[in-house]
């Protein structure tokens, strides 16, 4: 998966959800933190966000994983840092099922 064209769909998918909610944006730059930066930005926005994205890039990502949080740390990430996990994300999946076949 090809990080940039990730992290500009992610990009425009968050836009959009703003304004489509009717809620303000800020400008959305790698460092920006979705969880801290954008309003009402919340855990029914993150499944719906992380929904379509899964939808744009044609590849699954589970239900219960939240992509914009870490799991660990508990700390929100960047976009930058989404769009790496989902990534990486990705990659384990495709090497899951390479082994299963």
């Amino acid at each position: 998966m090809d990080p940039a064209m990730l992290k500009e769909k992610l990009i425009a998918i968050i836009g959009q959800i703003q304004i489509n909610s009717g809620l303000e944006c800020p400008p959305l730059t790698g460092a920006i933190k979705p969880v801290e930066s954008i309003p009402q930005f919340d855990s029914k926005v993150w499944a719906a966000a992380t929904t379509i994205l899964a939808t744009e890039i044609g590849k699954p990502i589970p239900n219960d994983v939240n992509i914009f949080v870490d799991e660990t740390t508990k700390l929100p990430r960047s976009i930058d840092e989404t769009v790496a996990f989902v990534c990486e994300l990705l990659k384990q999946q495709t090497e899951k099922e390479a082994v299963a076949a």
